[in-house]
């Protein structure tokens, strides 16, 4: 593996997992959010990681794999590393309870009584940072990994991946300067939850760097599609729907995956 293009896919890596700062930023210093675009550009991202996870990925693994292990063995395991990757996503997101919601409900009632109880929040923003650093270990492998293979591919996800965090900043960094008051604490802890995205691919790499055969790059490619349909199905669409409307989301989503397929056409 040379080590330029390794280089490469860390910097998109920590580009897409430091991608909480520019929620954080919103939250803190934008008064008015554009919800309509919010909720467009989330069903964008579902759009792009569900076409390029089926219709690029999923192929990519099966040639790999049926390449050295034959036609049905290969077959076999790739269908098997794709759905768990969805199993080990699900897993973790069962074990990692999830903030988002309540964060934006507590959050405006208690602005709007006036009456907000901050070790509460506070709390409840350090719960959410942990969450999302969870959650962002794995989406950081499959970022370098998908990198790694084919850059322009690994590129296309990254951003798909940075829409996905810019609302995780936000939930991250509100709940923590309402309770705190403070700018600078709010964007450290949504950094922090950032940051574990790129450590989560180095830690990846460096496990499995002295294993990476062609059949282990095409089981761990397999998982990462499993992974981006889950994250997209689980996280990126219902949240597309609650910050727009159902349309709205559907009209993202179907434009995403029409400029994936375009991207694609033209990267070939």
């Amino acid at each position: 593996m040379e080590t330029s293009g390794l280089l490469f896919a860390f910097t998109i890596t920590a580009l897409a997992g430091l991608s909480t700062t520019v929620g954080s930023m919103i939250a803190l210093f934008t008064k008015k959010s554009n919800k309509k675009f919010l909720s467009l550009s989330l069903g964008f991202s579902a759009g792009v990681m569900i076409y390029v996870s089926m219709i690029e990925i999923f192929f990519k693994a099966q040639e790999s794999l049926v390449g050295e292990l034959g036609l049905k063995l290969g077959s076999l395991i790739n269908v098997i590393a794709f759905f768990g990757g969805m199993f080990f996503i699900g897993l973790i997101d069962k074990l990692i309870p999830s903030f988002e919601e309540n964060v934006h409900k507590e959050t405006t009632s208690s602005t709007d009584e006036k009456s907000k109880d901050e070790k509460r929040l506070l709390r409840m923003g350090m719960f959410t940072a942990l969450a999302v650093a969870i959650h962002n270990f794995p989406e950081g492998f499959a970022t370098l990994i998908s990198t790694l293979r084919d850059p322009a591919l690994g590129v296309s996800i990254a951003i798909a991946i940075a829409i996905h965090n810019i609302p995780e900043g936000i939930a991250v960094s509100v709940p923590i300067y309402y309770a705190t008051g403070s700018r600078s604490k709010a964007f450290f802890y949504s950094f922090l939850s950032g940051i574990a995205e790129p450590i989560g691919a180095l830690i990846g790499y460096l496990i499995l760097a002295p294993f990476m055969t062609e059949v282990v790059f095409g089981i761990v490619f397999a998982s990462v599609g499993g992974i981006m349909v889950y994250i997209s199905l689980d996280q990126l669409l219902p949240a597309a729907r609650d910050y727009g409307d159902h349309h709205l989301s559907v009209y993202g989503t179907i434009l995403g995956m029409i400029v994936m397929a375009i991207s694609l056409v033209l990267l070939a």
